[in-house]
């Protein structure tokens, strides 16, 4: 019995790894660029997850980029220094102390620690933000004209630079912080790390961007999360605004997408950063998970 048990086992094995081959071969020598955030950057159980599948990606050929939030980990910080933290339009109000802080925690601990996790586990990864070597250039982003401080607009993103990490064999790990240009050069920005992930893709002429949320996507309705749309055409996106089944905080999130596929890349994700190894799911399996935004001329959700 045990000897049954155990060769079943051994074509469980076998069958997941050749239902994968046809995925593996597609996405060989693609990029696929990742924003990683929320659950999935703070348990550890979710954590070991995303760099195990960052390295496994990496190994079997996909240009991986990963760009990461650190918000509770900014929010700790500010509040140990005794700063309260203030909000407008969902945005972190910045001033000059308060980008002190971003630029300490985001392009140093919170970089570092993820770049030496992929490393401690097989991989290897280079550490950076927007200000090396220009990656991410910014003016100053006025949210209806009101004044929220150094927060940034990407405006331009140099590839070159991840081009090159990329022939290294290397996952590129970037912080969401931008320099200055044009009337603010020599400001430092803090930056929207979905919307910086989905600049970097475009940039890139990706594949794929995945944004790794709390939520499983889309859904018909938001009490239900059988009602997850997985195919959503980029045309689809306003009229599901006014009908108010995209709100909330999911409208940034597929506005993001719509910016991704806007600017040439081919599929955007919003995909459960809770459920372990849901970037493998997403990308190597037929049915995968979340919600996927596609280009214009495709066919309507169902």
């Amino acid at each position: 019995m045990k000897k049954n048990m155990k060769n079943k086992n051994h074509a469980l094995r076998a069958e997941i790894l050749i239902h994968a081959l046809p995925y593996i071969k597609h996405f060989r020598g693609k990029t696929i660029v990742v924003k990683y955030g929320g659950s999935a950057m703070i348990k550890a159980e979710l954590k070991n997850a995303v760099i195990e599948d960052l390295i496994l990606m990496s190994y079997v050929g996909i240009r991986t980029v990963l760009v990461h939030g650190g918000g509770p980990e900014i929010e700790g910080m500010l509040n140990a220094l005794g700063k309260e933290s203030r909000f407008v339009q969902g945005l972190r109000y910045t001033d000059e102390a308060t980008m002190e802080v971003v630029q300490m925690v985001l392009c140093g601990k919170v970089n570092k620690d993820i770049t030496a996790l992929i490393e401690n586990s097989g991989g290897r990864a280079m550490g950076l933000c927007g200000i090396d070597g220009s990656l991410l250039k910014a003016r100053q982003h006025k949210p209806g004209g009101e004044d929220i401080g150094l927060v940034g607009e990407v405006v331009s993103v140099n590839a070159e630079i991840l081009e090159n990490i990329f022939a290294a064999g290397t996952i590129p790990v970037v912080s969401s912080v931008a320099l200055g240009t044009e009337a603010d050069a020599g400001k430092v920005f803090n930056v929207n790390a979905d919307i910086a992930a989905a600049k970097i893709a475009a940039a890139l002429g990706a594949e794929k961007l995945i944004l790794m949320t709390d939520v499983v996507g889309v859904l018909k309705d938001i009490n239900d999360d059988n009602s997850l749309i997985k195919l959503l055409p980029r045309t689809e996106l306003a009229a599901l605004k006014n009908e108010g089944i995209i709100s909330k905080g999911m409208i940034p999130k597929v506005d993001c997408c719509a910016l991704a596929v806007d600017g040439g890349v081919k599929g955007a994700h919003i995909i459960d950063g809770r459920l372990p190894h849901a970037l493998l799911i997403e990308l190597f399996t037929n049915e995968g998970i979340g919600t996927m935004v596609l280009p214009s001329n495709v066919w309507a959700y169902g």
